[in-house]
């Protein structure tokens, strides 16, 4: 498929089918080899090396390929009437389903949706199974988020006995066909572009954005393609009568400076196709949290303790299946006006355990409960690090031993078995409204 950038195609080498890789020899719509319409174009294909690549869809993705009886229907993954969106899959979006939108107007826009639970752990082993395979194409992998990465081919034609655009190709097809969901790629010559190239042409999207049309492509687009410029900051912007990257473009970058800073120089840069950051291997999350949102609020120990203690559990098998420690608990409410509260506590040492984190997180909770609806709870753990002296003994509790001891069984147990296999007196019972709707890792 042809990018949306008009570019006059000068080598015939830069061009091919997506889907069975034949070079294409012209301007024909279909592949002369499979008779596919899938074909890429562009001057440069060939000397550029910066990808991003982004999962179409991707918790609805997964859920589709694990129930054929949902692939043509639309599909909603959040919570309950109380929550928002987490996603949607492409036929909802038509009826303007968006994501982060309340679930009750999700579902007055597409009744017919089917609204699946989040399995945050699932979603996760699927990010895994991706992340490796991009590793497979190069070391030089900067995830994003659990299902999305910028990726830097730059010198690995020796490797692959291929240039990047034909690479990307491949590893596209193998998504496909072995984990079983799409992506859709983007390929520049900077980061930023390949972003924006990602977002081009979902799903299953490839686009380019080469160097020499980058000014005119970027022209008249609005300023929130620009990393980094959401609403409030549009808002301003539009208060100065500037609407399009096209009007940063005529700006110099003192003026910019003058106005807005050091946001002021990246608008320039931005603006202009400038991006120099490089793609950086190392990623390592600043916290793990999961949260979740209630069918109905909820006041009292005796209701939300135990929902703590499976956000705890949460956050721990995620902890322990990332080799991480933190020592740093945050406890997170919001109440039925949407009010948030969040308080911390530091630990002396590390830990991983969600004993402990449940533990410190609990006293923060019961301070908390001052007759006040909560209609979200949510527990994380922060200044994270891999330090193999976390959990040390502790002196002072001397059945902090023993609990660490049944919790390590129960990790064996839950995964030999299934994470609700054993549950503590504490979870047991709570059903889905101790059900994390939402993890997160930043």
């Amino acid at each position: 498929m042809f990018t949306s950038m008009s570019v006059t195609v000068n080598s015939l080498a830069a061009s091919f089918c997506r889907d069975c890789l034949a070079p294409t020899k012209g301007a024909e719509k279909r592949c002369l080899a499979c008779g596919s319409p899938r074909l890429l174009r562009h001057a440069e294909l060939d000397r550029l090396s910066i990808a991003h690549i982004d999962c179409d869809a991707f918790y609805a993705a997964v859920e589709k390929r694990d129930n054929p009886d949902l692939r043509d229907k639309p599909v909603i993954v959040g919570g309950g009437r109380r929550g928002v969106v987490s996603t949607c899959c492409y036929i909802a979006r038509i009826h303007g389903v968006r994501s982060a939108m309340p679930m009750f107007k999700a579902l007055e826009a597409c009744p017919e949706a089917v609204v699946v639970k989040p399995d945050m752990e699932k979603y996760a082993r699927v990010g895994r199974q991706v992340r490796e395979m991009m590793r497979d194409l190069t070391p030089l992998v900067e995830p994003l988020s659990i299902d999305e990465a910028f990726l830097d081919l730059s010198g690995t034609e020796r490797l692959h006995r291929d240039v990047p655009a034909r690479v990307l190709a491949k590893f596209a097809r193998r998504i496909e066909t072995e984990v079983g969901i799409t992506v859709s790629v983007g390929l520049s010559y900077c980061k930023f572009l390949a972003k924006v190239a990602s977002d081009l042409e979902k799903p299953r999207g490839f686009s380019v954005i080469g160097e020499a049309e980058a000014l005119d492509f970027l022209r008249d687009k609005p300023v929130t393609m620009i990393w980094g410029v959401g609403k409030a900051f549009a808002a301003s912007l539009e208060k100065d009568g500037i609407r399009t990257i096209g009007q940063l473009q005529t700006m110099e970058e003192n003026t910019l400076m003058k106005r807005y800073g050091v946001m002021g120089r990246r608008l320039f840069h931005l603006s202009r196709g400038e991006d120099d950051r490089a793609v950086h291997v190392e990623h390592e999350a600043k916290s793990i949290s999961a949260e979740t949102t209630f069918n109905e609020d909820y006041a009292a120990a005796a209701d939300l303790l135990p929902i703590l203690r499976a956000l705890s559990e949460t956050v721990s098998r995620r902890l322990k299946a990332s080799e991480l420690s933190g020592r740093t608990v945050t406890l997170k409410l919001k109440d039925r006006s949407f009010q948030t509260r969040t308080r911390n506590k530091q630990l002396s040492s590390r830990t991983q355990l969600a004993d402990r984190i449940f533990r410190t997180a609990a006293p923060m909770l019961e301070k908390e409960l001052d007759g006040t609806k909560y209609r979200l709870i949510g527990v994380g753990l922060s200044d994270l690090a891999t330090d193999p002296m976390a959990d040390p003994q502790d002196l002072i509790d001397q059945d902090a031993g023993r609990r660490a001891k049944a919790e390590a069984a129960m990790d064996r147990v839950r995964e030999k078995f299934g994470n609700r296999a054993l549950e503590t007196g504490y979870t047991f019972g709570t059903g889905n409204r101790g059900k994390p709707q939402r993890d997160q890792e930043n």
